[in-house]
Parts: C-alpha cells; sequence; structure tokens
C-alpha cells in the first residue's frame, strides 16, 4: 500500500529535453499531488514554492548553452555583444591576477638569489685574502668569486630593466580595474534597461584603454617604460571619446526644464573641488614621482655596477698589495647586497608605479567631472546628487566634508583633497 501511495504521488516529474534550446520552466516540474491523500507534505506551502522558484531561477547560470534566449532583451544584438565583452573583460582579469602573482614571486625569487649570490662571491673572496692560499687554491677562490660576481650583475641588469615589483603592482592595478569595469557590465545587464550601441562600444573601448595601459607582454617593445624621462600619471581610460563629444556639448544650449539633482551651488563646488586637486594632491604626485624616478634610476644603476667592480676586483685578489686589492670587491659586493635589498626588498619600482596609478587617478576623476559639467542638458547628465555622493567616496570623504573642502578653496584655505584614509588605502 506504501508503494502504491509513493508512486501514485511521485508521478512523471521530468520531461526529456526535446532539443538542444529548452526553456528553463520545462527543466523542472513541481509533482502533482494526489486527491486521496491530501495529507501528504510535498512543496505545499508558500516559502517551500519560493525555495523552488530560487532553485530554479539559479539554472540558468548552470546551464546557459541550453536555454532558450527568447525574451527580447537578451536575444537583443546589442545586449548579445555585451555579453561577448563580458566574457573577454572576465578573462584578462583572471590573466592579470594570475600574472601579477607571478611576477611578484619573480620578485621574491631574483632578490634573493642574487644577494645570496653576492655575498657567497664576497666570503669566497675574504677567505681567499684571509687564508694566504696559492697556486691552485688561490686561482680556484679566485675564479670562483669572479664568476659568482658576474653572474649577480648579469641578472641584476635584466632585473633593473623589467622592474619585477613594477610589474606586480601594474598587474595588481590592471586586476582591480578591471575587476571594476566587469562589475559594471554586469550592473548594466542586470538592471534591465535597453542596453544601445553607446554602452557596447564604450564597453569596448575602457577594455581596450586598459589592454594599452597595462600590457601583458615583456618582448616586442609592448612593456611599459620603466625609467622614463619624467614622471606621468598612469591613463587607463578612453580620452578620444571625451573629447569629440565636449566640442558638441559646447554647440548646444541647456534645454531641460528638470534639474535633475543640479543646481549652480554643486557645480561651483565641484569646480572647486578640482581646483583643489589640481593644486595639491596632483601636484604633490608629480613631484614626489619625479623624486621617486630618479632615486630608482640611481640604484639601478650603483648595484651592477658595484658588482662588476668587485668581479674585477675579486680577479687581483693575492696579487700585489693583499689588503688594498681585497678590499675593494669586499667593500663592493657588501655595498650592491645593500642597494639591491633596498631597491627590490623595498619595492622602490613598486612605490612609483603607485605614485603613477594615484596621479592617473586624480586625472580621471578631474575629466569626469570636467565632462559631465561640459553636459548641457541636465537630463543626459547623471542625477546631482548621486554624482557627488560619488565623488565624495572616491576621495574617501563625506558628501558635508567634500561640501566643506570647496568652501575652504573658494575662501583661500589651501587643504588636500585626500584624507588620510584615502592615502593609508593607496599605500
Amino acid at each position: 500500500m506504501a508503494s502504491m501511495r509513493t508512486s501514485t504521488i511521485f508521478s512523471p516529474s521530468f520531461s526529456l529535453l526535446s532539443s538542444k534550446r529548452v526553456n528553463v520552466n520545462s527543466l523542472i516540474r513541481v509533482p502533482r499531488l494526489n486527491s486521496a491523500h491530501p495529507k501528504t507534505n510535498i512543496l505545499t506551502g508558500s516559502k517551500q514554492m519560493e525555495g523552488l522558484s530560487t532553485f530554479t531561477d539559479s539554472i540558468p547560470l548552470l546551464l546557459h548553452e541550453k536555454i532558450d534566449l527568447s525574451s527580447s532583451a537578451i536575444s537583443n544584438t546589442t545586449t548579445m555583444q555585451l555579453y561577448a565583452i563580458l566574457e573577454a573583460v572576465s578573462d584578462r582579469y583572471e590573466m592579470h591576477r594570475n600574472v601579477g602573482e607571478q611576477r611578484q614571486n619573480w620578485n621574491d625569487l631574483l632578490l634573493n638569489n642574487i644577494n645570496m649570490i653576492t655575498l657567497a662571491a664576497t666570503t669566497l673572496t675574504g677567505v681567499a685574502a684571509a687564508s694566504g692560499a696559492v697556486g691552485a687554491h688561490l686561482l680556484a677562490l679566485k675564479l670562483s668569486s669572479t664568476l659568482l660576481f658576474s653572474a649577480a650583475t648579469c641578472m641584476l641588469l635584466v632585473m633593473n630593466k623589467i622592474q619585477p615589483s613594477q610589474l606586480a603592482e601594474e598587474q595588481r592595478n590592471a586586476t582591480r580595474l578591471f575587476k571594476q569595469l566587469l562589475t559594471q557590465i554586469q550592473t548594466k545587464i542586470s538592471v534591465g534597461s535597453l542596453i544601445t550601441e553607446e554602452d557596447v562600444e564604450f564597453s569596448m573601448e575602457k577594455l581596450l584603454a586598459l589592454d594599452k595601459a597595462y600590457p601583458l607582454p615583456l618582448l616586442g617593445g609592448a612593456m611599459l617604460e620603466k625609467f622614463p624621462s619624467k614622471y606621468e600619471a598612469a591613463v587607463w581610460w578612453p580620452e578620444k571619446r571625451r573629447e569629440e563629444n565636449a566640442a558638441a556639448r559646447k554647440m548646444t544650449k541647456r534645454t531641460s526644464n528638470s534639474s535633475n539633482g543640479w543646481s549652480e551651488e554643486l557645480e561651483t563646488e565641484l569646480r572647486e573641488v578640482i581646483e583643489v586637486m589640481k593644486r595639491r594632491d596632483i601636484g604633490n604626485y608629480e613631484r614626489l614621482g619625479n623624486i621617486l624616478l630618479k632615486v630608482n634610476k640611481s640604484l639601478a644603476i650603483a648595484g651592477p655596477l658595484l658588482t662588476g667592480i668587485a668581479a674585477i676586483g675579486s680577479a687581483f685578489v693575492g696579487n700585489g698589495d693583499g689588503l688594498f686589492s681585497a678590499m675593494v670587491p669586499l667593500m663592493a659586493g657588501s655595498m650592491a647586497c645593500a642597494i639591491n635589498g633596498l631597491e627590490h626588498g623595498g619595492q622602490v619600482g613598486m612605490v612609483f608605479e603607485m605614485y603613477r596609478s594615484c596621479g592617473g587617478f586624480f586625472r580621471m576623476l578631474e575629466e569626469s567631472v570636467e565632462s559631465t559639467l561640459e553636459e548641457n542638458d541636465l537630463e543626459k547628465r547623471e542625477n546631482g546628487e548621486v554624482f557627488e555622493m560619488k565623488i565624495a567616496m572616491m576621495l574617501g570623504r563625506s558628501v558635508s566634508q567634500l561640501r566643506q573642502v570647496a568652501s575652504k578653496s573658494a575662501s583661500g584655505c589651501m587643504e588636500g583633497i585626500a584624507t588620510d584614509e584615502f592615502a593609508s588605502k593607496l599605500f
């Protein structure tokens, strides 16, 4: 009797998939209840039905290749193009994250190996000078130390050229920015609003701008210049599009009667904030970036130079004045270890890249505010109150604090726009 009841209750619940493209609702069917057994507890409550619908809604994530894209929003060509861009952005996000970890390992392993080689060569030189070895024993010690110093020099030349700590920081920045773009596209799709060709083109331009700003290859001239002539802020957003639209915006007059959250006071406040950024924050990062660039160049030259001097000096240990001939390679090798530890252990290249990224952040913020204020049609702008809140959060301040900065700037009081909390997050 129990078996009959069970077979009656659990009547065929699933149907075979008749084609590759099926509807989600056809994948799962709610079991039909037998009227002869009204007390059977099988998904009859509202909470249970909600749980089933939640499970059903999650199926497209697992079976997206078999889902019937029949709705107008999904079958739209521009939406499908945005999905394709989303997949490319997701792939690049994973690539940059993996490469960033790899290049951080390069910095750690190369620094440790070069310092160990340099210290071993310095020790051999000291042993050769202190032991008073002659003949074959002295030759073996001298040859070993010379070869080790030469190997350290070659490895340092390569390491200082590519700056692994700076490469790792570039990939960390790229990972963060691709993740940001990924979230923006997902939000655009999930909101359900009409996706236009302009959205697709702008997302593609952002993707290509990020590829150009943070390249993955090291060969073929694709790698960013690690020792430029002067500090330049990083640029990872499409500029050409803003420049083309700016001229068209200036030719039109305000036609909207709705304020859309904007007012003359808000526009004045944002302009004052931009002026503070130009005078203080952007200028500070440019000054510090140039100083750090010079320091990094000096350290990158001094390290291989000292190991090269030590390699030459170690070949003359035991010839002529024993004390002088031994002091040169010993001091040069010791100083080379200290300089390499400061440059790569202190990750000077990484700090320089952070300055470039911070300068680029303020520059992007400046262009975003300027391009928004240049738009004369208020309805085409983002809501003013929301835009003000976003700017305040990006700068690590509350809306009231941002307004205080603008008022102080208007009254002649100079103050940096970034808070200490914001700076601590960056560094």
